[in-house]
């Protein structure tokens, strides 16, 4: 190999992993390698534990790495980012959750905007607004709107919290103060409350995401130091000092 290209790949790696290590943004080092994510699993594939003694050790030690098989779509599924899809991250990250609960996929654009159009519809006549639902009024959306009620409201959730619900094949959703996820595909300075999907973690630990703030949040790969410093609920938009928590469906 000429050693002009050898030194401009060796200049691409020392980039990118500064980049991981100083600003969190992992998912594009992720993408330029094409680094294989596990294979992603449906809902319908809960096995049942046979009876026995339970293990000494942890679950999430044994269970290497999740992805499950969540499909995507932007809140902004046409690509408009204009009002309502610059606030929809919450009917996003519900309708994806959803359809995966439901063993269905987002077939396209047009699906995507409907749903999340009757989402918001729902939303106004029960709380009287869309915009910025903390995590309680998500938890009403799927019992109420959708009719799902195995919704499980999760306070101080840990590391371990979230990945043994990714191992039980539940989905995680999770509210955040958007700026701190440190996205690099956001619009600076990105948003101030921000809402998506917790679908799976790697071998090294980082967790799998489908974050709808980006067409590119598909499988969206984030530190996990990153994802839960960020978690926080909408809190009256004081978002950075809202309560951690996360919601476990399924």
């Amino acid at each position: 190999m000429p050693k002009r290209i050898l030194s401009i790949l060796l200049s691409l790696l020392i980039i990118s992993m500064a980049s991981v290590f100083v600003f969190g943004k992992i998912d594009p080092f992720f993408r330029f390698f094409h680094l294989p994510l596990p294979s992603a699993v449906p809902y319908n594939e809960i096995q049942t534990a046979t009876p026995g003694p339970k293990p000494a050790t942890s679950t999430t030690v044994l269970v290497k790495e999740v992805n499950l098989d969540i499909p995507f779509t932007s809140q902004a599924p046409r690509q408009n980012w204009d009002q309502p899809y610059q606030d929809f991250c919450e009917e996003a990250s519900v309708l994806m959750a959803v359809q995966y609960i439901r063993g269905e996929s987002i077939p396209n654009a047009d699906f995507a905007d409907e749903k999340m159009l009757a989402i918001m519809n729902f939303e106004i006549k029960k709380f009287g607004y869309y915009k910025d639902t903390n995590i309680e009024e998500v938890a009403i959306i799927f019992r109420e709107f959708y009719g799902i009620k195995e919704v499980r409201v999760v306070y101080n959730p840990t590391t371990e919290d979230i990945k043994k619900a990714l191992i039980q094949k539940k989905a995680v959703v999770a509210p955040a103060a958007g700026r701190q996820l440190h996205n690099p595909y956001f619009t600076p300075p990105g948003p101030l409350y921000h809402m998506l999907v917790i679908k799976g973690f790697t071998k090294d630990g980082n967790f799998i995401t489908n974050d709808p703030g980006t067409r590119r949040g598909a499988n969206f790969i984030y530190k996990p130091d990153v994802l839960m410093n960020a978690i926080h609920d909408w809190n009256g938009g004081d978002v950075e000092n809202g309560q951690k928590v996360i919601l476990v469906v399924g």
